[in-house]
């Protein structure tokens, strides 16, 4: 029923304009981001305590940092919830596009998490090194490493097919860590098998392991966040915008098209090329046919502003004539 009362408005106000249609939708995917922050976060949680009891057993500087990274992982779940829940709020006068700005913020908060994380290992890595001291309880010490290594990865799997579903980011730079986790978990095992060896040195040397593991996935996520912020977008979908554009009824030719992401929604940009002797109804007609065909194209696009060039006389060049009109 409620699907086929959403079809009749869209047959009675099939080109609206208007930002409150699709607060519905943001609303959602905000919903789901929030309850994979929250699950995933009690599932990190509860494997940080469960190997922090192991760590009290058992001294082990390595999975001492899996340990204090799973709990910053765990807690980087509130910078994002702050995010989404700002992200509802309705556009202001102030702030015309809206807050979905907030999660490209909280992303920039995670990146700082993880590079403390980073310094904190290494730091407890490079202080057992220097102060050497055997591992007790080691099959134990296996065990949680081996159940950080799971929980890690489910959450991992968890968060980045949510975050590529409602399009953020910062959710899924955070399953990047999140996997990263994982295998600093198994570096865990590793240290314990060389400690049953009797060497001492591999216990602080798998810690120095997972800080290199926690570096690279930083620069990962740091890329992610800084093409974000520098409203980068994904080349594969700006050939489809454009091919969509081309493909639009009464449409001539493509002009610039830009593209850019605010929170987990897209805004684009566009200049068709319509019929020279087209009136200003007729060209208006055909702009929002191709707004229209543009955002079914492209699922995650919130708005679109289409404006229509008439056609160039013969021999003129299309891209001086918009310079001069610019």
């Amino acid at each position: 029923m409620r699907q086929a009362m959403h079809r009749i408005r869209h047959v009675l106000h099939p080109h609206s304009h208007d930002a409150a249609d699709k607060v519905d939708a943001a609303m959602e995917a905000s919903r789901e981001g929030l309850r994979v922050l929250w699950v995933s976060a009690a599932a990190l949680g509860a494997t940080a305590l469960a190997q922090g009891a192991v760590v009290a057993m058992s001294g082990s500087v390595a999975l001492l940092s899996d340990t204090l990274h799973n709990a910053i992982d765990a807690m980087s779940a509130v910078p994002l919830a702050i995010a989404f829940v700002a992200g509802r709020h309705a556009p202001t006068r102030r702030y015309t596009y809206g807050y979905g700005r907030a999660e490209d913020l909280a992303g920039v908060v995670i990146v700082g998490l993880i590079a403390a994380s980073a310094a904190l290992a290494a730091w407890a890595a490079v202080s057992r090194l220097a102060h050497p001291r055997p591992v007790s309880n080691l099959i134990v010490v296996a065990v949680a490493a081996l159940i950080g290594f799971a929980g890690n990865e489910l959450v991992a799997r968890y968060r980045i097919r949510a975050g590529r579903r409602i399009g953020s980011a910062a959710l899924v730079a955070d399953g990047l860590h999140a996997r990263a986790d994982g295998f600093t978990s198994l570096a865990v095992l590793l240290g314990a098998g060389g400690a049953a060896l009797g060497w001492n040195w591999a216990d602080p040397v798998a810690g120095l392991v997972i800080t290199v593991v926690i570096v690279a996935v930083l620069r990962q996520a740091a890329v992610q966040i800084w093409r974000r912020l520098m409203d980068a977008v994904d080349p594969a979908v700006l050939d489809q915008a454009e091919r969509t554009l081309r493909a639009a009824p009464g449409v001539l030719g493509v002009g610039r098209v830009q593209l850019r992401w605010i929170g987990h929604q897209l805004r684009a940009e566009c200049e068709v090329i319509v019929d020279a002797g087209a009136s200003a109804i007729e060209a208006h007609q055909v702009a929002v046919g191709a707004e229209h065909d543009l955002r079914h194209a492209l699922p995650r696009l919130a708005a679109a502003l289409v404006h229509a060039d008439p056609q160039p006389r013969d021999g003129a060049d299309y891209h001086a004539v918009l310079a001069a009109h610019r």
